[in-house]
This record gives C-alpha cells, structure tokens and sequence, in this order.
C-alpha cells in the first residue's frame, strides 16, 4: 500500500538520520516524526514537519536516496499504519548517541540506529520527573539483551550437533569396531579380514612396541563476518533536533 508523499517524505528522515541497515533506529526516527505531526507545535502534515528548516539532515527533501532506500520506504508504510518504537514513546527529538550536552532538562528514551531520542522535561512543570541519561538507556538496553538471552532455550546448533555425532564416533574402540566388522562377515558369508592388531603385530619387529593412531577430522563449521554497520548522519548541529537542545 503507497501512502503517496506523506511516505516518501518519511522515508527521507529515516534513511538521512538514521543508521541506513537499521529497521529499529528508522522505526525511532519515524516515530518521533509523528510525535511531531501530533502535537500542537508543530505542523499537521509529515512533509511540512520534515521539511521544515534547521530540523532534519541538511538536504533531507533533495538528496538521492541509495541503499537502503527499500527498508525505509517499507518502514515508513509501517510507520503511517500505526506502528511506533516503543522505547522512544513520545519524544520530539534526538541527536548522534554519544555526544554530551549541558542542559539538564533532557530526559533520555532509547538509543537505536546510531542517535538518542530524549523528550524536553521542564523543572518548574515536572518537578518529579527524574531525568534518565544516556548511559542509564544504554545499561538498560544491555540488561534487558542479556535477561532475554538468559530466558531463552538453549538449542543444539548444527555444529554442536556435528561434534556430538563425531565423539559418539571416536568413543568406539578399535575392538569395537573389528568385532563389529567380524560379525557382519559372518553374517553375510563372507571372508573375515584380518584384526589390524593381528596384522599391526606382525609389521612391528620382535621386542618393540607401536601405537596405533588415528585423527578424526571434525567437520568445520565457517562463519560469515557480519559486516559493520553503517555510520548514522549526524543531525544538523544548528538544528532544534541536534543544536539546540536545552532551549
């Protein structure tokens, strides 16, 4: 389904603020974009927010959009289905995660896709409210990663299941292993081979000892690098979303 260009519009601020191969930090950027879109202060129209000057990436409504551009087409028909972030809920603005500024009216959401989302808390309204920093987002996010990871099954991978396979193997003797061969023999009417200790016994000199070895080759389980993400674009540094943040 199009949305026509409210989506495109859209697609625009996620793919030039946002980390270009991450559905959750575009889903970020496009959520505070509604939060704009529904509040009073701002215009009631996705281009208009967009576009309007000094808030979003220099030259969001003209550049050419490269790879990526599908993600954010199709997060942004998400986006104006309804769908929103929920770590951002109703923050207005964000900046490139990591950078410190000295206001103290910034209270932290979520950090995704390479930026911080914060709302504007003021003091004399929302005494209260106690005002979260950006580590304090990104510890939470960790805990909660490891807690999910803690809570969830243990399965076998096919390695695992390959390195099983291969000492459930080794852990045959050689007499299990001839003795199994000397009763398939018999079975089947067939000539007996010889035990390779019998025939071991008879290359090895009188008065000296050999130790039969043998190495078992583990099958190899390759692992393809996961390419580096790439870099957010930094907001505007002069913009209301990236500059002007305490005011």
């Amino acid at each position: 389904m199009s949305y026509g260009p409210s989506q495109e519009c859209l697609a625009r601020a996620m793919y030039f603020e946002s980390n270009r191969s991450s559905p959750d930090g575009m889903l970020a950027v496009g959520t505070v974009v509604m939060n704009r879109v529904e509040s009073d202060r701002y215009p009631g129209d996705v281009c208009e927010v967009v576009g309007q000057p000094r808030q979003f990436a220099p030259g969001v409504m003209t550049r050419q959009m490269g790879a990526g551009k599908e993600l954010a087409m199709q997060t942004a028909a998400e986006v104006l289905s309804g769908k929103r972030h929920g770590g951002v809920e109703n923050a207005k603005f964000f900046h490139t995660a990591g950078l410190k500024f000295p206001y103290n009216n910034m209270n932290y959401k979520a950090i995704a896709g390479g930026n911080a989302f914060y709302e504007k808390v003021s003091r004399r309204r929302r005494p209260d409210v106690r005002i979260a920093s950006q580590a304090e987002i990104r510890g939470t996010g960790a805990s909660g990663a490891i807690n999910r990871i803690r809570r969830k099954p243990t399965e076998k991978t096919d390695a695992e299941t390959q390195v099983a396979a291969v000492a459930k193997t080794e852990a045959r003797t050689p007499d299990d292993s001839q003795f199994l061969a000397l009763w398939q023999g018999l079975a089947a009417g067939q000539p007996v081979p010889r035990p390779a200790k019998a025939q071991a016994a008879a290359a090895v000199p009188q008065g000296k000892s050999a130790r039969l070895s043998g190495a078992t080759a583990l099958p190899g389980v390759s692992a393809e690098p996961t390419a580096e993400p790439s870099l957010a674009v930094a907001n505007d540094p002069a913009s209301e979303v990236g500059g002007n943040l305490g005011q």
